[in-house]
Formats: C-alpha cells, sequence, structure tokens
C-alpha cells in the first residue's frame, strides 16, 4: 500500500493503514523521494520523523487514529535508491523491457530529475508523447479538475469532454467521425476491422455478390503497433517472429516505391493501405509527395481504403498540425494517439463518413476509451498547439535543430545521414547508436534509437527552447567519440 505526503506545509497529517509495511511517497517542489516505514512494538499512536533531501527537509507527523496495539513506534529506513527500484523491477515486472538504469520521479518543462537529483534534457519526450513537456500548468490544471469531478462513466453513457473532443479533432482535419481507444496500437487494431467491416458491407452492396476484400498492404520500415492485427502491419520481423502465426493477408511493399504498391493494390482484394506519412520506430524516413498522391489513385481506383498513420508523426510533430497536410492528400482513417492527451493514454480513429456508415452497434467498442479525463487532458493539448505561432516555432525549431547538428556533426565518419521534419529528426549511424544513447545518458541528455538501432531519434517536447535545442547538439557533440 502507497500513502501519497503532498509537501505543501512543513507538517503533513496522515492516517496509517492497517498493513505493514507502508511505502511512503513524499513528494513537494525541488523535493520527491521514496521511503519505507516498518512498525515496532510496542504501541505508540503519534511519531514524528525528520525527513531531508539535500538543502530541503520537512517533518512529517505520522499519526494512527485511533491508537492500536498493532502499532509502534514508526522507524525511517534509508530512501529507496536507484538500485533498489531497479532490483524490485527486475523481480516484479515481466522483462518486456531493457529499461536504462535511472529512476525518475518528477520533471518540470524539457527537464527530468532522478533520485539522486540529477537534471536531465529530455529529447524523447516519452517516446514522442509528452508534446508539452513536463507538468505544463494548464494540463495540469486539467487533469486534476475534471478527475475532482468525474474520472469513468464507460461509454455505455455519454460525457461532455468526449463529446467536446471529437468536436475539435472532426473540425481540425478530413474526417467525420471519431472512434476513441487508448493507444496508437489499438487505433490500428481498429482501423483493420473498420477495413474489413466496409469491405464487407460494400460486398454486398454490388450488382453480383463476391467475396469481399480482406487484404493490407504495409510498407518496409513500418511500425503500427504490437497487438496480433497492428502487429501484422509491423515489417520488423523480430517483432512478429515470436508471436507467429499473425493475423494473415499481409503484404509488404518497398516503403516509398509506388510502381511495387501499384501492382499489388487490387479491386477485391486489397481492403486497405496502411502507410505512415514520416516513420519514426522505423528510421524517420519521410514519404514523398508522389507516393502518397500515387496511393490514393490507385485506392480510388481499386476501392481500397487508404490509412494514415499519424500516431508518433501528426499532432504538430512535423510543423504542421497533421504530417499528411505537407502532402495535399486524404487519408480514409488516420489514427493517432501519442501526443494527443499529453501523457495519459488515448487513441483515435478519424474516419470518413462513408467507412463510419458501414459500422453498427456492437462492432466494435473499449471500456475505458474517451474517458472524461484524458479527453478533457487532450482538449488541453490541442488548445495549446493550436496556439497562433504555436506550429510555426515547432517548423522554426526544427529547422534550427537539423542545421546545428549538420555543422556540428555532419562531418563526422560516423554519421551517414541527418533527415527528418520539424521536431521529428534522426541522424543514421554507420554503427549502432546504443553506445552514444548511453553516453548521452551519463551527460544529462535523453535520445532514442530508431530503425536497425543505427539511428538515432530525437523526438523532444515541441515547446523545447532553442537555448535546449543547442545545449542538446552540444552534448551529442560531447558523446560522438563513444562510437570510436
Amino acid at each position: 500500500m502507497v500513502s501519497q505526503v503532498a509537501f505543501s506545509s512543513p507538517v503533513a497529517h496522515f492516517k496509517l493503514p492497517s498493513t505493514v509495511p507502508l511505502s511512503c511517497n513524499l513528494t513537494g517542489k525541488n523535493f520527491a523521494r521514496s521511503f519505507r516505514l516498518t512498525y515496532p512494538k510496542p504501541p505508540c499512536a503519534v511519531s514524528d520523523i525528520l525527513v531531508s533531501s539535500g538543502e530541503e527537509e520537512g517533518k512529517v507527523r505520522i499519526a494512527e487514529t485511533p491508537p492500536s496495539p498493532n502499532f509502534t513506534n514508526v522507524s525511517l529506513l534509508e530512501p529507496s535508491s536507484t538500485d533498489d527500484i531497479i532490483e524490485a523491477e527486475s523481480h516484479l515486472f515481466v522483462q518486456t523491457y531493457a529499461r536504462f538504469p535511472v529512476v525518475f520521479v518528477k520533471g518540470h518543462g524539457c527537464k527530468l530529475y532522478d533520485v539522486e537529483g540529477k537534471e536531465y534534457l529530455d529529447m524523447s519526450a516519452g517516446i514522442a508523447v509528452n508534446a508539452l513537456g513536463h507538468g505544463n500548468e494548464n494540463w495540469v490544471k486539467a487533469v486534476s479538475e475534471q478527475a475532482s469531478v468525474l474520472a469513468h462513466v464507460s461509454n455505455l453513457y455519454h460525457s461532455e469532454p468526449q463529446v467536446k473532443l471529437a468536436k475539435r479533432l472532426v473540425e481540425s482535419c478530413f474526417a467525420d467521425r471519431v472512434f476513441f481507444c487508448n493507444s496508437g496500437t489499438e487505433a490500428n487494431e481498429a482501423a483493420v476491422k473498420f477495413a474489413r467491416k466496409y469491405q464487407r458491407v460494400k460486398a454486398k452492396k454490388g450488382s453480383e455478390l463476391h467475396d469481399p476484400a480482406t487484404e493490407f498492404i504495409a510498407f518496409t520500415n513500418s511500425f503500427h503497433g504490437r497487438t496480433m492485427g497492428a502487429l501484422a502491419l509491423t515489417s520488423k520481423e523480430k517483432y512478429r517472429a515470436p508471436f507467429e502465426p499473425v493475423m494473415a493477408g499481409v503484404q509488404f511493399i518497398e516503403f516509398g516505391n509506388l510502381e511495387a504498391a501499384q501492382s499489388v493494390i487490387q479491386q477485391g482484394k486489397t481492403a486497405a493501405v496502411f502507410v505512415e506519412p514520416v516513420q519514426g520506430e522505423g528510421g524517420i524516413f519521410r514519404a514523398m509527395d508522389s507516393f502518397l498522391k500515387g496511393l490514393r489513385e490507385s485506392c480510388d481506383e481499386a476501392g481500397t481504403l487508404l490509412v494514415f498513420d499519424e500516431v508518433q508523426c501528426g499532432l504538430g510533430r512535423t510543423g504542421q498540425l497533421w504530417a499528411h497536410e505537407a502532402y495535399d492528400v486524404q487519408p480514409d482513417m488516420m489514427t493517432i494517439a501519442k501526443p494527443l492527451a499529453g501523457g495519459l493514454p488515448i487513441g483515435a480513429v478519424l474516419v470518413k463518413e462513408e467507412v463510419a456508415s458501414t459500422i453498427e452497434f456492437g462492432d466494435h467498442g473499449s471500456t475505458f476509451a474517451g474517458g472524461p479525463v484524458v479527453c478533457h487532458a487532450a482538449l488541453a493539448v490541442l488548445d495549446h498547439i493550436q496556439k497562433p505561432g504555436f506550429l510555426d516555432r515547432v517548423a522554426k525549431n526544427g529547422q534550427l535543430l537539423q542545421s546545428l547538428l549538420r555543422a556540428k556533426l555532419g562531418s563526422n565518419p560516423h554519421v551517414k545521414a541527418i533527415r527528418g521534419i520539424g521536431l521529428i529528426v534522426g541522424i543514421e549511424l554507420d554503427v549502432s547508436a546504443t553506445p552514444l544513447v548511453k553516453s548521452a545518458l551519463k551527460k544529462g541528455l535523453l535520445i532514442l534509437t530508431a530503425g536497425a538501432g543505427n539511428i538515432v531519434r530525437l523526438v523532444p517536447p515541441l515547446i523545447i527552447s532553442e537555448q535546449e535545442i543547442r545545449s542538446g547538439v552540444d552534448i551529442l557533440c560531447e558523446c560522438i567519440s563513444s562510437l570510436d
């Protein structure tokens, strides 16, 4: 059991639970440490404990009311260290993540702080999620206000934040309707089902009965998620192989090869084409204008749906609200997720009426999707990124980032290419990027890998300043020798 104690005043009061041990998280401005409390005998009702961290300290009064013979003096053990937490994780969690050896306890803006108080410049944004950085005042206000009023009712009932968010999204793009879910992979799963259902309904309406189109086309270097349908659309063999057979009927075509794609998009066979306008996990590859326009034409001719996956590249990251706006091409469906709620789990499929009209009650659903808290948080995110001039600054800062990287790292023999758009930038190397990522972490910079592990991926919060960009590039320059 965990109790939260906010250091809003020098003394915080709370009741002891009836179970031991208690893990107590003490948090406040410039203060965030975890402590373990134990209860030796004989019984005692109140005990004062002095807690300190660096230059800050505060007294926490531990009070059990009424006094119980099960509790005595409360003794404070050492704060949980990085090693303690990592050790506990290794025993408690299914080991699906190769985590870096750092434990974060708080963040502000583009900075994160670990349990030892060390500061880090965050140019990963929780894998392109924290668009507004950490602790944005309006986002925190939106979450806390909504949570105090209504947190969850399920989709058996209506809620206002959900409707407001749907309206904002529809008004901002090509779509007529929205389906909410909880993540990017769920959004792509929904799009797969909607495409199958659309083709089934369309097949029944024709003058001649025929089997519906059920197959899909995706592209090399694609990443659409880790659940079984989205995984089937993801090109990396290492993700799919341990779980095969995945969903059948998916064909992978070379990203950007329009002629190859056109040769396999077939009427009555291909239900949908899934493509990322800017590939993130795959290595920061931008689609050519002619490629997306050609896909649109071929899909129209074959009666195939075109689905844009903007889970990572959408919602302002490219310097435009939607990545596909740069191409003047509209999809039939678009999947979004990562930054939408600024750090809370949400996903959505934006759908044209032609597709939405084929979906009936019970065809799909989700218990948690589009809950009041996450939708209210998403409205706060949209309020921020749709402010006049904000996306222009994202585009400008993206240009600054690439120009600095080219000027300072472009001549390094390990750097093969620097590419991207807006604040989704990749540095392709001739070796694994892992040593550089680890070295940067030690220097207080958070960056990611992509592609085959040889690409540095930079996806900072969209609020990052020019000075923070310069600082990040300087640290990369300091660490580039780790590749030698």
